[in-house]
Parts: C-alpha cells; sequence; structure tokens
C-alpha cells in the first residue's frame, strides 16, 4: 500500500512540475491570442521577445521608452510577459528604407508599413492574413470602423485603428475674422468666393502667401478637386468608359485656377522644395495663411501649436471645400490600408504580436496609447482626467479610433482629449466625404501605375510654375508611360 501511495505522489508532483516549466513549449493551435497568452504566457518566467520596427518609435526616444515599457508592464499584469525590441530604420524614406531592411532577411514580428507593402505582401509572402485574428478578439474588433473593415476585406494584411487619413484645410481664426468674404465664403464656397477671400486673407493677415503645401498637389485639392468635377479617381465619361481622373479636361481647369494663384502670389512659390516640417513652420510664423491637415488629432496639434506661438484668438478654423460641379473633400479610398501595422508570416509568435494589438485596443492599452503615464502626461484630479503640458508631445500609435474609447473618468473641461477645432475637422469631414473608386493594382501593372503617376505629378508641378502648357502631351505621355495599360484594366472591373 505505501508503494502505491509513493508513485501516486510521485506521478501529481511529476505532473505539477511539467505544469510549472510550460509543458511542451507549444504556443497552442488556435490561432487564438488567448492560447498564446497560455502558452508564452502567464506561467512563464521569461518573457518572450517580440521585434518591431515603426516609423514614428525611434529606439532611443524617451517617449517610445515610456510607452514599450507601459506595454510590457501592462501586458505582464494581465498574464502574458512580453519584451518588445525596437528594431532601427535607417535614416531616409521610411518605405524604402524599411524595404532594404526586410530584403536583407531582418523581418520583424510587428511591422509598420507606410506605403510600400503590397510587393512584399504578395511577392515575397511575409504578412499575415489578420481576418482570423480579428474575428476572435475583442477590442480589436470592437475599434475598427466601417470604413476600416471594409478596407480589410479588400486587403487583410494590414491593420490600422485610426480614422482614414483625409486632410482638411485650416486657417487662423483671428486672420478669418479679419476679413469682410469671409460670411459670404462660408454661406457660399464657390471657387470664385474663395479667389476672393484669398485676395483679401493675403492682405489683411500680412502672410507672404495664402495656401501651402508640402511638396506635391493634392494638400490643395482637399479643398478644390470636387468643384471643378474631379470627384473620384477614375471618371466615366459620355462614352460609357472610365478615364483617370488626372488626364481629363477637369484636371486641366484645376491646374489653370492653381496656375493662376501661383502667378498672384496665392499658392506658396516654394511649394515644390516644402516639406511637411518647413509648410508647418511657415503657417505657425505666419507666412501662410491655409495649409491641410489630417482631420482629428494632427488639426489638434495644429491648434495647439498656433496658440501657443500666436495666442488664444489664433486657434485654427476648418474651412469648407469648394463648392462647384460638387462639393466635398478628396474622397476616400476604401481599396485598402495604405498605413498600418503588419504582423509577418515567418514570425514564431504570431498570437503574441496580435495580442500586443489585442492589449492596445483594450481599455488600458488606449488609456495608454491615447493619454500617456499617469503623473506625466496625465494627473488625476477630483476624479477627472487633467492633461499636463507634456500631454502635447504624446500622441497615439496603436488606436487612434474613437469607437471603443471610454475612459473610466471624464476630461477635465479645461484641458478636453480634442480641441474644438480638432472635433469640427472630424464632423465636418464625416458629414462631407465620398468614397473613391481606386482599386488596388495587380503587381504586374504596379510599375506601370507608378510611372504614370511620376508623369502626371513632374507635369503638373511644370504646369503650375509656368514651365509646362501641353496637356495633351502630357495625356499622351502619361497614357505611353503605362497609364494606357492601367486604364484598360479599370474598364474591366468597374461598374
Amino acid at each position: 500500500m505505501k508503494k502505491v501511495l509513493f508513485i501516486l505522489v510521485a506521478s501529481l508532483l511529476l505532473i505539477t512540475a511539467c505544469s510549472k516549466n510550460g509543458g511542451n513549449g507549444n504556443e497552442g493551435a488556435s490561432g487564438s491570442p488567448s492560447s498564446s497568452a497560455s502558452a508564452a504566457g502567464a506561467d512563464s518566467k521569461e518573457p518572450v521577445t517580440l521585434k518591431l520596427v515603426y516609423k514614428d518609435l525611434p529606439p532611443e526616444d524617451p517617449n517610445s521608452l515610456k510607452l514599450v515599457k507601459a506595454i510590457e508592464d501592462g501586458m505582464a499584469k494581465q498574464g502574458t510577459p512580453i519584451k518588445l525590441e525596437i528594431v532601427p530604420v535607417q535614416a531616409g524614406t521610411y518605405s524604402e528604407k524599411l524595404g532594404l531592411l526586410l530584403q536583407s532577411g531582418t523581418i520583424p514580428d510587428l511591422i509598420y508599413f507606410q506605403g510600400g507593402d503590397y510587393n512584399f505582401a504578395m511577392n515575397q509572402k511575409i504578412l499575415e492574413d489578420l481576418t482570423p485574428y480579428i474575428e476572435k478578439s475583442t477590442h480589436v474588433k470592437a475599434s475598427l470602423s466601417e470604413l476600416n473593415n471594409e478596407r480589410m476585406k479588400n486587403y487583410p494584411y494590414l491593420i490600422w485603428m485610426a480614422p482614414m487619413r483625409a486632410q482638411v484645410p485650416v486657417v487662423r481664426q483671428d486672420w478669418f475674422d479679419k476679413t469682410a468674404s469671409g460670411k459670404a465664403l462660408l454661406e457660399n464656397p464657390t471657387i470664385d468666393n474663395y479667389y476672393s477671400f484669398f485676395k483679401e486673407l493675403k492682405e489683411v493677415s500680412g502672410a507672404k502667401y495664402v495656401y501651402t503645401v508640402a511638396g506635391l498637389l493634392p494638400e490643395i485639392d482637399v479643398m478644390f478637386n470636387q468643384a471643378f468635377g474631379l470627384t473620384s479617381t477614375w471618371i466615366k465619361g459620355a462614352d460609357g468608359k472610365y478615364a483617370f481622373a488626372s488626364t481629363t479636361q477637369a484636371e486641366k481647369e484645376k491646374l489653370d485656377f492653381y496656375a493662376k494663384l501661383y502667378k498672384e502670389g496665392l499658392l506658396d512659390p516654394e511649394f515644390l522644395t516644402k516639406k511637411w516640417d518647413t509648410k508647418e513652420k511657415a503657417f505657425y510664423d505666419g507666412e501662410a495663411a491655409v495649409m491641410a491637415g489630417t482631420q482629428g488629432k494632427i488639426i489638434d496639434i495644429y491648434n495647439t501649436k498656433t496658440v501657443g506661438q500666436n495666442g488664444e484668438a489664433a486657434k485654427v478654423m476648418v474651412l469648407p471645400p469648394a463648392k462647384g460641379k460638387a462639393q466635398g473633400y478628396l474622397p476616400v479610398d476604401v481599396s485598402k490600408e495604405s498605413r498600418g501595422m503588419a504582423i509577418a508570416s515567418t514570425s514564431e509568435h504570431k498570437d503574441l504580436a496580435f495580442a500586443v494589438l489585442e492589449y492596445m485596443a483594450s481599455p488600458e492599452g488606449q488609456m495608454i496609447d491615447k493619454l500617456g503615464i499617469e503623473g506625466e502626461e496625465y494627473t488625476l484630479e477630483g476624479g477627472k482626467i487633467k492633461l499636463t503640458e507634456k500631454f502635447a508631445a504624446w500622441y497615439p500609435h496603436f488606436v487612434e479610433n474613437m469607437e471603443n474609447f471610454k475612459p473610466a473618468q471624464e476630461f477635465d473641461p479645461s484641458t478636453p482629449y480634442l480641441s474644438e477645432p480638432a472635433v469640427k475637422s472630424m464632423e465636418m469631414f464625416g458629414a462631407m466625404s465620398t468614397k473613391d473608386n481606386v482599386f488596388v493594382i495587380p503587381s504586374d501593372l504596379s510599375s506601370k501605375w507608378d510611372a504614370s503617376l511620376a508623369i502626371y505629378n513632374e507635369f503638373a508641378a511644370n504646369y503650375v510654375v509656368g514651365k509646362a502648357a501641353d496637356f495633351d502631351k502630357f495625356v499622351q505621355d502619361w497614357n505611353a508611360a503605362g497609364g494606357k495599360e492601367v486604364t484598360d484594366y479599370a474598364n474591366t472591373i468597374l461598374k
């Protein structure tokens, strides 16, 4: 009898030891975040290292380090210990440098793309289909908007829990209030009324020019494209066939208007060489009167910086899109996410990588992502969230959407999460936005599409500054560069 009891006790001890050591070490077969948590997770002494590459998380930046530590601490408390290792990217154009990193064989578990992902996903097959992960999730699913979901259906490799990165134009409120034409503009924002407003705005503000953009024209297109009839990327003609909008007569009329603004000193004379930072500086310094920025948080940042430099009266004011043949900001591309987080199909810890996204979409994760660290970026005073001066340098990296953001405490009225102009930008965009008919370009046509777009960008810039005049010749060059093949393809898939 004693022998039998000894064997039973020994067996129980052996089972307990195996359990504490994580069993056979497999991560689980279900593919869900919960299975990875038990596998890597709660009982493991050592956290699993996940590699992350992200444009806006420089490895040595103090806020990057704070965010990473907060994620690690938060997930450890929930029973899923991980260690996030930020992979550096060489200075330069992010999409190009990221491509070089991936081609070198360094493929992190979590990858932030900002363009340049399509060929990797299709040709290299290094991106994981995120559909099954999202279906099993709780917080990620709740943090996706209708447009996010539509993009994911078309292209399930990138997830970006953020509002559409659509831009709206803003002007300083104090300068707008000095104009007599501003009221008429708001009542009837025609192209002619905008032209009159621009001329008066330059005079009363003392700005060197009115509208500034960073290099290319889409930042002014947000105001004028639909007014000229450029309501989508592909325009259906009287013959029933689709043409690339930028090769139509409506595009020529728009470029003629831009050339007029340029000639009269209303469009930034250095717009071709402006970068995003020099564009914003020109606005803050009072050299420019109008610029465009992404709705929501970016407009909030513009407002904070403008007020900080020029006083409360200089808060930004969102301008409506011009009205003509149609009215609206640039139509929304729902073909795919143009940026977002991906999980490498080569990762040995795909479930854990998604668990990071799930945690960041949770109530606790969103507090960190959106607000920062308690005691630094915000405090709790009288049961309300009060943002500190440090908050101005903090912004969300994983979840910008507000769909699932429900803090346990209210914000102190003196420090709202988003300023009035930021909220207004989202409301106006939501009321005056339309869906585009752009589609994902097949890989065999992508090089032709890129070449034809380069032809357009060069011509449009030269046309505006007076260095090119032959629009018909441009259309011929565009078609010869590959535009004709893409147009033929468009007419096979567009209804």
